[in-house]
């Protein structure tokens, strides 16, 4: 019975870091552009040239 006690600090101190984890991952930025670079994959870079288009 005393194993449950243990277990159930160590699950709480568990908890507590991801938490902190997430809030910390949440409050620098991780989070807020979820989209952005699958969509730049398919935007053309029209300014970019190629050896192509350089040679005379």
């Amino acid at each position: 019975m005393e194993i449950i006690f243990l277990l159930i600090i160590v699950s709480l101190v568990f908890v507590a870091i991801l938490a902190g984890v997430l809030f910390w991952a949440v409050r620098s930025g991780q989070f807020d552009d979820l989209e952005g670079h699958g969509h730049q994959i398919l935007m053309d870079d029209d300014d970019v040239k190629t050896k192509e288009e350089n040679t005379p």
